[in-house]
């Protein structure tokens, strides 16, 4: 698979910063932002390179030369006046006839591109696959929706209405695309790949994939940004982050800890987030903690509910998180119920399940998704289910006296069971 790398921007948000010096060329370390993309390409297997230059693309040219000092071909391709990412990508439609890569040349990204491609191939009709990620500044961010088979069904582009709900899932602006993608690009005309490309795409219900990760991708194109990147690559955040390495978690249960109990909870405006519960959450996105919710829905089972209630639900969850710039990883419920006998009951549904808590499917499903280390890992929760389910999936647990409050008395064996005020007070004991 070739990638081709959009570098043709001005960078005016950098000015101040880098006055004669192209975005591509701000340094991250000791090496240019286009560098460290030359050679994590290299590293997953990319051996073609085509970059889109425009303002002083010759001094990225003139720095990267031919490539062969990375062992890749470097193609140039350099625009007369500013068409904008996708508009420069159709002058060179003739020299991409397979599927390639498509990133923009102010990200700084570590993740496992391999399984990308594998996942897109899987997606035999695929126009386009985005890679997407929840964000801690989505109100700022072009955000993406996706529905259960991660098939985008909308753009929800930056500025956002008022009052509104999203699914927290960002673009990091890199992207797998089909060569059909070319009938949607008009000729020496300055389009935006977000903004005027797959809008199109999806009117007409093209098949657009959003590949969901929380690896490492952060553009730099802002001084703040740019200033975060240079702090991560230096703590070693960019490196640690890649799926490879185990991560550590905190899975939170949903009901009671994030928000507040009001028992079957199956409508959008009976939902009432805790705001010591955004903090938290908040407090370990900033301490590199995967934030994981497990939970059981079996109102979905039971007929009082449709999962589509539940994603108006979640989003309004995620929406409200982030208003405290907190982000969750992934949500992992069950749908199921084992007991008959409810009236509008989803037959399908009733059923006795590995995922329903205290079984740990949920827990390893998302360690399978993560590569979560559990012995460095917690499961915050407020019922008997939820400690019951830490203590065989092997993860220390953390009481709260919210929402249930695990005032039943029947713990699991642990003498050392602790329970905190709130789920505040539980992630600051953690990370003391």
């Amino acid at each position: 698979m070739d990638a081709v790398i959009a570098a043709g921007g001005a960078g005016t948000r950098l000015s101040s910063l880098y006055k004669n010096t192209p975005k591509a060329l701000v340094k991250i370390g000791t090496k240019p932002i286009i560098e460290h993309q030359i050679i994590f390409l290299r590293n997953q297997g990319i051996k073609k390179i085509h970059l889109l230059l425009g303002h002083l693309g010759d001094k990225i040219e003139s720095y990267l030369g031919d490539g062969k000092k990375w062992g890749v071909t470097l193609c140039y391709h350099y625009e007369q006046v500013p068409l904008g990412r996708t508009g420069a990508l159709k002058a060179i439609e003739r020299e991409l006839p397979k599927d390639f890569l498509f990133l923009s040349g102010d990200i700084m990204m570590n993740f496992d591109l391999r399984k990308f491609i594998a996942w897109h191939e899987q997606k035999k009709d695929a126009l386009s696959s985005l890679v997407v990620q929840p964000t801690n500044h989505m109100f700022d961010s072009d955000l993406v929706e996706a529905d259960g088979d991660y098939r985008v069904t909308n753009l929800r582009l930056r500025p956002h209405a008022q009052n509104a709900h999203f699914q927290n899932l960002a673009s990091a602006s890199i992207s797998i695309l089909s060569p059909k993608i070319f009938q949607y690009i008009p000729t020496e005309i300055k389009t935006d790949f977000e903004k005027d490309i797959l809008p199109l795409a999806l009117h007409d219900k093209q098949p657009i994939y959003a590949y969901r990760t929380s690896e490492y991708f952060r553009d730099m194109g802002t001084p703040p940004r740019l200033m975060q990147v240079k702090r991560d690559y230096t703590s070693g955040k960019v490196r640690k982050l890649n799926s490879q390495y185990k991560r550590k978690a905190v899975f939170l249960d949903r009901d009671g800890v994030i928000n507040e109990e009001v028992g079957q909870l199956c409508s959008i405006k009976d939902f009432s987030l805790y705001g010591f519960a955004g903090k938290a959450i908040k407090k370990l996105n900033d301490a590199g903690y995967l934030v994981i919710v497990a939970t059981n829905q079996p109102t979905i089972a039971k007929g009082f509910m449709k999962e589509q209630d539940l994603t108006l639900i979640h989003k309004r969850m995620e929406t409200e998180l982030g208003s405290f710039g907190a982000k969750i990883d992934r949500i992992y419920y069950c749908p199921h119920h084992p007991e008959k006998g409810f009236a509008g009951e989803v037959p399908e549904l009733k059923i006795k399940c590995l995922c329903r808590k205290p079984g740990i499917g949920l827990i390893t499903k998302a360690s399978e998704d993560f590569n979560i280390d559990v012995r460095k890992s917690f499961f915050i929760g407020d019922t008997t289910v939820d400690a019951k389910t830490a203590e065989a999936a092997g993860i220390k647990f953390l009481g709260v006296k919210t929402g249930y409050g695990l005032r039943d008395n029947k713990f699991p064996s642990s003498k050392n069971l602790k329970i905190y005020k709130n789920v505040l007070h539980a992630v600051n004991n953690i990370l003391a």
